[in-house]
């Protein structure tokens, strides 16, 4: 089941962010998540009406989070304001089982009422897993930028994928 995120979510929210921070590079980041952080996010998705939606297990438990926000910096450069980015993290024992599917889906529906016209995904390229899920959800590769991003002793490359709703 998908619902709105909710601050009792955000240390399961957390933990997802956090799994394989320290051993891949499916996130450019060094620093673990922190509650604290994860809070000021979720409220700066909610203050400006950008949805964080959670998937839940039949225990109620979240096994997966999605969101999305501005692709670049849409107050700056209003040409952008009807294209988001999104990201979407499961639960590793999850994988495979739909919820990522369940949570983009919900989410390009969001995007839709909210009168987006193109959703963004940025996606580190060894995360070939992440990049054929996309395939197969109707987003398609339109650039590979090498070497743009660092993290464990080495140059990382970004592929970019959208999807025209």
């Amino acid at each position: 089941m998908n619902r709105e995120a909710s601050d009792a979510d955000l240390p399961a929210i957390v933990e997802i962010f956090n799994q394989l921070l320290a051993t891949t590079t499916i996130e450019w980041t060094d620093e673990a998540h922190t509650v604290d952080g994860r809070r000021q996010w979720l409220h700066e998705h909610r203050e400006r009406g950008d949805p964080v939606l959670v998937a839940t297990d039949d225990a109620a438990q979240v096994v997966g989070v999605a969101a999305y926000g501005d692709f670049r910096d849409a107050k700056k450069w209003p040409g952008y304001r009807f294209t988001v980015e999104h990201s979407i993290h499961v639960r590793q024992d999850c994988w495979g089982r739909g919820v990522g599917r369940s949570l983009l889906e919900a989410l390009v529906a969001q995007a839709r009422l909210a009168g987006k016209h193109v959703m963004v995904g940025a996606i580190d390229e060894d995360n070939v897993g992440s990049i054929e899920f996309h395939r197969r959800l109707g987003f398609v590769e339109v650039a590979r930028m090498p070497e743009i991003g660092f993290k464990h002793d080495r140059w990382l490359g970004l592929v970019l994928v959208q999807r025209t709703l």
